[in-house]
């Protein structure tokens, strides 16, 4: 009897040991510490693992667009309970992240996005030089991840004399064969670069690197070439100017290195030969303009161009001049003579009134004791 009912026990563990290991195969549901959605709603099948029938349940409402709510296990089981979701596996878990994608669009890649439809048509030049401004402030829109096509614009208006545009777009989505529209409105201008005087500047400054700065402005109020910067340091205005105009290169010019009646350094240079006096400036001109200087000792009226602050170079056979008579004379030096000094004044006052040519200047600079006719054979 005893080993009957022995037999019979092992006879029924054995039937019940295969049930028990196929028990084993069969995963449990296991909460999830992180859950990226991107859809509407978060469903069971998002937050545990091996969900099976149950994956498809909607339990939460997805957080807003490019952002990650949380949610504690209490609650997550709560609401599993609720859709009779039970014996989820949570491990050591103590909150679930549930992070939502989304396509993010900077406002400006939407400037881009306006400018780039707008290029070169009506009337305006390169995107680059468009400066777009939205009617309401678009810090950055956020769109369904699965908008992922390129922003193509399907309707553009706009009206050169205002500048206002209106134009729609549409992005290709994945989850939906109607494309999504977005439109805009606002205004388009096209602007320059160019230097902006940052105080009030008049005619005789130099124009320095603090007195400008480098903006964009409306192509209309820049009527002419802009100037730029760096072009205009170091410059002087053609007129007074006050703080905040841009500057044309119209307005600029060469500073002035020589002033009308300024005393000037009037330099007299032939090859060989570099004299220098005192003379007038009857003209302004900047660094390598054609003035005409006076010479207050003989008074004569000169030509040269400005090579400094204060200085106008004469370069030798420049100024027209009677030419001296040849003579046919020699000059001779007695032994016991000395040389008589050389009247440098007397020299430079003659060079400046009638320069010859570089053999008479030669002579010039040679003192002559005495003069003797050469008896004629």
């Amino acid at each position: 009897m005893i080993r009957a009912t022995l037999a019979t026990i092992s006879a029924l563990l054995a039937l019940a040991l295969p049930a028990a290991a196929a028990d084993d195969f069969i995963a449990s549901p296991t909460l999830r510490a992180s859950v990226t959605v991107t859809a509407d709603v978060v469903r069971v099948g998002d937050l545990i693992d091996n969900a099976g029938s149950a994956a498809l349940i909607p339990v939460y409402r997805s957080p807003d667009l490019g952002t990650t709510g949380t949610l504690t296990v209490g609650q997550v089981l709560s609401v599993l309970r609720a859709k009779q979701v039970i014996g989820v596996m949570t491990g050591d878990i103590k909150e679930v992240q549930v992070p939502r994608l989304a396509r993010t669009l900077a406002s400006k890649d939407l400037e881009n996005a306006v400018a780039s439809t707008l290029e070169r048509r009506f009337g305006l030049g390169d995107a680059a030089n468009i400066t777009v401004t939205f009617d309401r402030g678009v810090a950055e829109m956020r769109l369904d991840a699965s908008n992922t096509g390129a922003l193509q614009p399907v309707a553009t208006r706009y009206d050169a004399r205002s500048g206002r545009f209106d134009i729609a777009f549409e992005i290709a989505n994945d989850n939906n064969p109607t494309p999504t529209k977005l439109r805009f409105t606002g205004t388009a201008i096209e602007t320059v670069e160019v230097a902006v005087l940052t105080r009030d500047i008049d005619r005789a400054d130099l124009l320095k690197s603090s007195d400008l700065s480098l903006e964009r402005r409306p192509k209309a109020e820049v009527t002419g070439e802009p100037a730029s910067r760096d072009r205009s340091i170091g410059m002087q205005l053609r007129r007074p100017m006050r703080a905040g105009t841009p500057l044309r290169v119209a307005d600029i010019v060469k500073p002035d290195f020589v002033v009308r009646d300024q005393a000037v350094t009037i330099i007299y240079e032939v090859p060989g030969l570099y004299l220098t006096t005192r003379g007038k400036a009857i003209e302004s001109g900047a660094e390598g303009d054609t003035v005409s200087v006076i010479n207050p000792q003989s008074k004569r009226t000169l030509t040269g161009v400005v090579t400094g602050r204060g200085q106008v170079t004469i370069q030798g056979g420049s100024q027209s001049a009677p030419m001296v008579p040849a003579v046919d004379q020699t000059s001779s030096l007695k032994r016991d003579e000395a040389p008589a000094p050389v009247d440098t004044a007397a020299l430079l006052r003659n060079l400046v009134q009638a320069p010859t040519s570089p053999a008479q200047i030669a002579e010039a600079q040679i003192p002559q004791a005495r003069v003797s006719q050469a008896q004629a054979k």
